[in-house]
């Protein structure tokens, strides 16, 4: 099967893909975007901290970029990119089905995932009664009893950072944290409780959240729970091509390092939104996806630039042409002979008897 040909190809179809092709399209580049289906924030009921955008449904607002990336020329497919390889022309995806793409460049903005702790109840309830960001969700949570779930050595400064949308923050250390001195002091300071023990549950009555179980039995009331998850990039596409993904200095988990615009260590091979950078909200992921597809299109036109120039001065150039007219015929391509002129004729000759 002979692969379909684009100027970018994009793998990953949330915020900073759509908005990448976007930006692409607007410059007349061809762009194809595959798109798994699977977004990060499928669980969430709203994106928050998106201008004008605020409280939409995660699933709406792909839908709407979509829409724009089709207006400007683009193409969207749904489908599973598993493998890329360097080609004569730029690199080659393959899908899951077999279906095998190029692009001259391509950009990879497939996320991350969110590892959570084995804890019964936990996952059923993420997106829920359970969240992670206080920007995302503090609002919807404001005044409300709110527990930390100690996770490892952010806990801490997550429990007082949620402080600051309720004074009545738990933070459940869980076997996992140990507040060093001077966090026990910050903690104290906002009247923060801390409670010690594992957690062995966390409890719902008709799907809302209601409290925890430890262990050792004791139970806790909480309206809402906070955990800090292992965020690890989506980044088995950029391995194929030989990117490794670095330790976050956070230590929350793992990312694929790019510069500034999202251009990764592989020339032609960029990377945008969570996949590159752990923290990013949805509106970050979007803006991270524009810059790269500005950055993508000036790499096209580089290279475009100096396919001219090498054309322009190639081999059948007029330059190039009267650079080989001089090899050959040297004055002769004046009209002068140096035969003629020796024997006492030709234009040279005549102009010395006259």
């Amino acid at each position: 099967m002979d692969p379909t040909r684009y100027d970018v190809v994009i793998v990953g179809g949330g915020a900073a893909g759509l908005s990448a092709a976007t930006t692409l399209g607007r410059a007349l580049r061809s762009v194809l975007v595959i798109d798994s289906g699977t977004p990060r924030n499928a669980p969430a009921a709203g994106v928050h901290g998106f201008l004008s955008r605020d409280g939409m449904n995660p699933r709406e607002l792909l839908a709407i970029g979509r829409s724009e990336v089709l207006a400007y020329g683009g193409t969207v497919i749904d489908g599973e990119a598993v493998s890329a390889r360097r080609a004569s022309d730029g690199f080659e995806v393959i899908l899951e089905d077999a279906r095998p793409f190029i692009g001259r460049r391509l950009l990879v903005t497939t996320g991350l995932t969110d590892g959570l702790p084995p804890i019964d109840g936990l996952r059923e309830q993420w997106g829920k009664g359970v969240v992670h960001c206080p920007y995302c969700h503090g609002w919807e949570i404001r005044g409300q009893r709110i527990g930390v779930l100690g996770t490892g050595p952010l806990s801490v400064h997550q429990a007082l950072l949620f402080r600051q949308w309720s004074p009545d923050v738990t933070l459940f250390l869980n076997d996992t944290v140990e507040p060093a001195d001077e966090e026990w002091e910050k903690l104290a300071a906002r009247s923060i409780t801390v409670v010690d023990g594992a957690v062995a549950s966390v409890d719902a009555v008709d799907g809302v959240l209601t409290g925890l179980t430890l262990r050792q039995g004791a139970s806790f009331d909480v309206e809402a729970l906070a955990v800090g998850t292992r965020m690890e990039a989506r980044s088995a596409l950029l391995e194929s091509l030989g990117l490794r993904p670095q330790v976050h200095p956070s230590g929350a988990g793992h990312f694929i390092e790019t510069d500034a615009m999202g251009a990764t260590a592989v020339p032609g091979v960029y990377a945008g939104g969570n996949v590159s950078n752990l923290m990013a909200q949805v509106i970050t992921a979007a803006a991270e996806g524009v810059m790269a597809g500005a950055r993508i299109n000036a790499d096209l036109i580089d290279e475009e630039t100096r396919w001219a120039v090498e054309g322009h001065f190639g081999p059948f150039s007029a330059a190039a042409e009267a650079a080989v007219s001089n090899i050959v015929l040297d004055r002769r391509r004046y009209g002068f002979d140096d035969e003629l002129t020796a024997a006492g004729t030709g234009p040279a000759a005549k102009m010395e008897g006259s």
